[in-house]
């Protein structure tokens, strides 16, 4: 195991209250892992990613890394680097001097400091920019050179704390797509903190959904998406419809529940295990309904309130019976017809695509 966090709890104390910003927080990273924190403002992530820099300790808990204690180690001592959201690139330095800065603090032979900063020169792209300084490239430039200067130092464990939160959309999805090449390749450990979860699930080996200081799910980025545990991570990750039911029975991950609202039996997955008349909610994301039914186990019938059509597919908004509403998202094939508002409309959905969990 390459990070351990065990236990890891922080309270801050302000005129004698105290406010809990991560609580009973444990996660084990592997060798070479990409791992994101996911989450609103204020969850409790960038906290996280401090007290395994050293720039926070935690209130108690500890912080492993390839099996040492580091709880306490301050972070020039802990062979981590961290990537801030400002650059914090030295301006009077050229492109060179500022990846070659910390290789020189070590007092490493000038021989051993060029040989590395030639290489992570060329891994980065910035061939032919050394002698420029900060303010002589684009903002791009400047974000591969702090990657640079970070990487050149061969750590252990590589931080990232919203790193792209200053590029524009463009850019912010190349230099994700960059990183996580560079991440891959030298195969660093990494924690990567976000709110934006086109991110998260483009460039993650784990993702941990974190609210209010604690963990709600950490799994693969498909995972959290097709199989949330809880409805906190339902509703953040993506879109999701959520309908309310009672089970019925329950055979392993087979599932039958019940909707008062729309008066219907729905057969669904789930990994949890229920007794009859237990609150559940039904998590079907919109691409798991289809306007065809194909021998699909569940049914709704309502009325096309709205639509939008976007190129590559249509986006419907479906009054059922029941007056809930539900969306639905429809691929465009080229031959389909544009759909009528106030339309009568079947949708079919699978048992397998329709997961369970419960009510909260």
């Amino acid at each position: 195991m390459s990070l351990e966090l065990k236990n890891i709890r922080k309270v801050f104390k302000s005129d004698g209250v105290e406010n809990v910003a991560v609580e009973d927080f444990n996660l084990s990273i592997n060798k070479g892992e990409l791992v994101t924190f996911l989450g609103p403002s204020g969850c409790g992530k960038t906290t996280t990613l401090r007290m395994v820099s050293g720039f926070e300790v935690p209130s108690s808990g500890k912080v492993i890394l390839e099996g040492a204690d580091i709880t306490n180690d301050p972070p020039n001592k802990r062979d981590i680097s961290m990537m801030f959201q400002s650059y914090a690139l030295f301006p009077h330095l050229n492109i060179r001097e500022n990846i070659e800065f910390g290789l020189r603090i070590k007092k490493l032979p000038k021989n051993i400091v060029k040989q590395k900063a030639d290489k992570i020169i060329e891994l980065t792209g910035l061939n032919g920019m050394e002698k420029r300084r900060p303010d002589q490239i684009s903002g791009g430039q400047q974000q591969r050179v702090a990657l640079a200067r970070c990487i050149v130092m061969e750590p252990k464990v590589l931080l990232f704390d919203e790193p792209l939160s200053n590029l524009d959309a463009k850019l912010r999805e190349n230099m994700r797509l960059e990183i996580r090449r560079i991440q891959k390749e030298l195969n660093i450990t990494s924690i990567y903190v976000t709110h934006d979860q086109t991110e998260a699930m483009s460039i993650s080996d784990k993702v941990v959904i974190m609210d209010k200081g604690k963990i709600m799910q950490v799994g693969s980025p498909f995972e959290v998406y097709a199989y949330p545990e809880n409805r906190f991570v339902a509703d953040f990750i993506g879109t999701v419809n959520i309908i309310k039911t009672k089970v019925i029975s329950q055979e392993g991950t087979q599932i039958k529940v019940f909707s008062k609202e729309l008066n219907q039996t729905f057969y669904g997955t789930t990994k949890k295990t229920f007794k009859e008349g237990d609150d559940t909610n039904i998590i079907l994301r919109p691409q798991a309904i289809s306007l065809e039914k194909e021998n699909r186990e569940n049914m709704f019938s309502g009325k096309i309130e709205k639509y939008v059509f976007l190129g590559s597919h249509f986006e419907y908004d479906v009054k059922l019976s029941g007056g809930q509403s539900v969306h639905v998202l429809s691929y465009n094939s080229m031959e389909n017809q544009l759909p009528v508002l106030n339309q009568d409309i079947n949708l079919y959905f699978s048992q397998k695509s329709t997961w369970v969990i419960g009510a909260i």
